[in-house]
This record gives C-alpha cells, structure tokens and sequence, in this order.
C-alpha cells in the first residue's frame, strides 16, 4: 500500500496553473475596474463619500438617456428574437440541415460580433443619406429619407442593431431547438394534435425558458453596445454609454468623471440583474433540452 509523502500537500497541478491568467487577465480588466467604478461613483471631486453622483444621475438630461437606452434595448431584443428564432427554426427543420446549418452558424459567429465603426461604416456606405441601396431605390421611385426614415435616428439605430441582434440569437436558440425530440412532435401527431397545438401545447412551454433567457441575453448585449450608436449619430440620439463616454472623457464638464461612473453603475446592476435571469433560464431550460 503506498504511502502519502510531502505531509499531504498536494503540488498544483498544470490545470490549475493554467487558469492563472485567465484569472489575472479578469482581475485586471474587470474585476478592479467594476470596483473603480463602485467607488467613484460614490466619492465626489474631494474623495468624500456622497450620494449626489447617483441621485444627479437620476435627473436629466441623464433619466432621458437611461429611459432611450431601455426602449432600444427592449425593441431590438424584441426583434432579434423573433427574427433569430424563425430562422434558427428554418435551418433546423430543413431538409439540408447539416449543410445550411454549418453555413449559417458560421455566419452567424462573424455578424454576431461585427459593430463599432466599422458596422457603422457599413450601413452608412449601403443605407446612409447618400448610400448605395439609398440610391438604387432612388432610382426607382423609392425614397427612404423621404418616409421621414434616417440612419442617424432612433429607427436606424434599430436596424443597425437588428443587423448583430439576429445573428446572436440564432447562435443562442439553435441547441434549443435542436433539443426539441421528434418523438415529441410524433406522440403528439398520434394524440391527433395540429401542428399549431403541437407548438402551443409541447414545443412552446418547453423553449419559453430558452426564449425568455435569449431576450434577457440580446437585451443586454443592446443595452452595453456604445461605438456603433456613437459613430452613428455622433451623441444626437440620447443613450446611457454614450453620455458616459461623454463624461469619462471631459467633454461636457470637466471633472464630472464620478458622475460618469455612477451612470455606469447603473449598468453594472441592469446588466447584473439580467444576467441572473438569464442564467436562472438557462438552468431551467436545460432539464428539457438537455
């Protein structure tokens, strides 16, 4: 029987080691600027405890950007979900599912993550004032711009938006869709339900956890986006990160940069709060689909 040596410690091993970094890279890129951001929000410019940060970050013109950044994020989640849904379910159903599934998951990954500048380049370049689909319908009687549509307002940030939102959720829904068993839809078939009671009654109740955690998810990725909007409209149209980006850099008043990261705590409980829901979904979700 062999016996233990070196008093019982255990060396680490390479596994633990390993996680070394991803610790000192979160440590350093999230955990210390979350708890700046807690502490400057609640100090004012002498290094005094206060509660005017939060109270005057509750007044406007803040309350205005807090409320758009809500309606935002709740529209295009809105619309993400149904859009991403019904696509995820047309490439689950489709007779070449393995094929168009690779092609769009693939796509999927790359438009999930594409914003900033450069998605904003992009419409502008395809939809803007002087763009090339813009013209192209010009040129066939239809005028955009003359609906009362901008790129550069509330509606355009929505499509913009829409454009990464969909994609997300496709990446997001697809496993639960694909957990969804056909002996479900069959039993159901043999119990003599239509396809729409099948959906209503099965399928439905099952991915309303899923649905419910993919809204909360999409919302959330909304309500953080900053570099898209702000190249977009340039601070015309009023949202939360672009006013904190306002005040962190000085450009409104200067030394307002705790009144800035009091906005941004607001975010951190939003963001926070949604995440818990969403992961509470996940977990109830996965006792059907997994």
């Amino acid at each position: 029987m062999p016996v233990p040596t070196g008093g019982g410690r255990r060396k680490p091993s390479a596994a633990v080691l390993g996680l070394v970094p991803f610790f000192a890279y979160t440590s350093v890129f999230l955990v210390l600027p979350t708890v700046s951001v807690v502490v400057g929000a609640f100090t004012d410019s002498a290094g005094r405890f206060t509660l005017g940060n939060l109270s005057a970050a509750l007044q406007e013109p803040y309350l205005t950007a807090l409320l758009t950044s809500l309606k935002l994020s709740l529209v295009t989640a809105v619309l993400g979900v149904l859009l991403g849904a019904l696509l995820a379910n047309a490439v689950v159903t489709s007779p070449r599912a393995v094929l168009l599934r690779h092609v769009v998951s693939s796509a999927s990954g790359v438009f999930a993550h594409l914003g900033g500048v450069p998605l904003a380049f992009m419409f502008i370049a395809s939809i803007g004032s002087i763009g090339l689909v813009t013209r192209a319908l010009q040129a066939i009687g239809l005028d955009l711009y003359a609906t009362g549509f901008s790129l550069f307002s509330f509606a355009g940030i929505v499509v913009v938006y829409v454009y990464f939102q969909v994609p997300l959720m496709v990446l997001v829904i697809t496993p639960a869709l694909e957990g969804l068993r056909p002996q479900w839809a069959e039993a159901a078939h043999n119990l003599g339900a239509t396809r729409p009671q099948y959906w209503r009654y099965v399928a439905g109740p099952v991915l309303l956890p899923a649905l419910l955690g993919s809204l909360l998810l999409l919302f959330a990725n909304s309500f953080a986006a900053y570099a898209t909007a702000a190249a977009l409209t340039n601070g015309g149209v009023p949202l939360l990160p672009i006013e904190i980006g306002s005040l962190l850099s000085g450009n409104v008043i200067a030394g307002q940069e705790n009144l800035g990261k009091a906005l941004g705590l607001e975010m951190i409980v939003i963001v926070a709060a949604l995440m818990g829901g969403y992961t509470l979904l996940q977990r109830r979700a996965s006792r059907w689909l997994s």
